[in-house]
């Protein structure tokens, strides 16, 4: 499956943000979808992963209570609101595409499929 994230941009502290993911290619609707990021000088990391089907959703502790995944099979697009930003979210977001399994994959490593990127930065 191809990705193409969008929505990223500048945003001050306490702001909103929603960002994007268009697939195309392999069915969306049987892929576990995932937004990772990475901070300048760091490793990538985890943010957000939903099931093929929406019901099933994970969060790192970091942004629990804050961010939302969610899904529209139908548009083939996942999304992720992200609210109440703190400096420290100031990231590259990239989403990844995995087909559908049990339980739901976190790691970097179980992903095969990669969007390009969309720079979110934070301001104080």
């Amino acid at each position: 499956v191809q990705l193409q994230a969008s929505g990223g941009g500048l945003v001050q502290a306490g702001g909103s943000l929603r960002l994007s993911c268009a697939a195309s290619g392999r069915t969306f609707s049987n892929c576990d979808m995932c937004w990772f990021r990475q901070a300048p000088g760091k490793e990538r990391e985890f943010v957000a992963a939903i099931n093929w089907g929406g019901g099933s959703t994970s969060y790192a502790d970091s942004v629990k209570g804050r961010f939302t995944i969610f899904r529209n099979n139908a548009k083939n697009t996942v999304y992720l609101q992200m609210n109440s930003l703190k400096p420290e979210d100031t990231a590259v977001y990239y989403c990844a595409a995995v087909r559908s399994g049990w339980p739901l994959r976190r790691r970097e490593a179980d992903f095969d499929s990669w969007g390009q990127g969309t720079l979110v930065t934070v301001s104080s």
